[in-house]
């Protein structure tokens, strides 16, 4: 996103070496190649879902990389005091650190953030994206589900890692398990009711019980809820197959590449970061779209490149969640272990 100043000769050799044939980049990688990326989920403990992502680590594609760490932090909002709503709410923020960015003012850096939090909150936080359990009790209680993520490093394709690490963070994530609570006062024994006449006694007949707990279908006149012990830490977010991943275009007529480093993001007019859904394999969804770059795209040329797009992020996709699944099974094994132990 932020781009990297390069002088007009190596712009010019960088644009010509790419529309060469063949083409030619400074890693040797085709214009459609992807560096190594490197995943793995439940890096932060006390986080409801996280996950560590990187772009370009090996040796020989320059070390270090595009790093983004992203988690997820459930809280409870009461909503009959205003601090929620109905039904939950998704909340992304964005946070670059100064050491990716040495080159940024502080009031640059403030805006490259405030950019990559509404690309990221206008994607992720649309209604059609909105998980189903994120409800505790109807309109009284709900979760939030904060999203935050780190970009630690930038080494080019900044916003693709970003959605990367927030979706393998969703995937992770694990909503604890509700059980509605109402307190009923115990019915008194006879012999207080009777030394007590000026008290006011509630004689209630549906409470038999004596610990004054009853958790049997009372959601609508519960009070607060309580969280069962399970090995599993809680139940799937839904809509894991929803969430969208991004894949960034970077134009230079007649062609186009992705996963730009710096130099050649540099390079590129236009930048076309297409989100898409795959909540159903058949007909994938485009959830937004977004250019970047002084260039211009006319509409048969932006038709074209969206359907490239789709065939792109399908290859992610598939690469992505290959990858969580077996993240998944490691994950399970590791906190049915843990809990067995306790």
């Amino acid at each position: 996103m932020a781009a990297q100043l390069v002088s007009k000769s190596e712009r010019a050799y960088i644009q010509a070496s790419l529309q060469a044939t063949p083409p030619l980049r400074a890693d040797g990688r085709g214009l459609l190649d992807f560096r190594t990326v490197l995943l793995e989920t439940g890096v932060a403990p006390l986080a409801n879902g996280s996950a560590r992502l990187n772009i370009g680590k090996m040796p020989h594609e320059g070390g270090g990389g595009t790093e983004v760490l992203a988690a997820t932090k459930l809280e409870v909002e009461d909503i009959e005091l205003g601090d929620g709503a109905d039904g939950g709410r998704v909340v992304c923020t964005v946070s670059c650190s100064p050491s990716a960015y040495p080159h940024l003012s502080p009031n640059a850096l403030d805006e490259l953030q405030y950019d990559l939090t509404v690309i990221l909150q206008q994607t992720i936080g649309h209604p059609s994206l909105h998980p189903q359990n994120l409800t505790i009790i109807p309109r009284k209680k709900s979760w939030l589900l904060n999203v935050d993520a780190v970009i630690l490093s930038d080494a080019g394709n900044t916003v693709d890692a970003l959605f990367l690490a927030t979706r393998a963070a969703l995937w992770d994530t694990k909503v604890p398990r509700t059980r509605a609570v109402e307190y009923h006062t115990p019915e008194s024994s006879k012999e207080a009711t009777d030394s007590a006449s000026a008290m006011d006694v509630d004689n209630r007949e549906a409470v038999p019980t004596v610990s004054g707990f009853d958790t049997r279908d009372m959601v609508r006149t519960a009070a607060d809820f309580e969280l069962p012990d399970y090995w599993d830490e809680g139940e799937v977010l839904h809509g894991q197959d929803k969430w969208p991943i991004c894949v960034t275009l970077n134009l230079l007529p007649p062609t186009h590449f992705l996963d730009a480093t710096p130099p050649e993001e540099a390079s590129a007019p236009v930048r076309m970061h297409l989100m898409f859904s795959f909540a159903s394999v058949v007909s994938p969804r485009l959830q937004s779209m977004r250019l970047s770059g002084p260039g211009e795209l006319g509409l048969t040329q932006l038709k074209s490149y969206i359907s490239d797009g789709e065939k792109y992020a399908r290859e992610l996709f598939n690469a992505l969640e290959t990858k969580l699944r077996e993240e998944d099974i490691r994950r399970n094994v590791k906190a049915r272990d843990r809990f067995a132990l306790r």
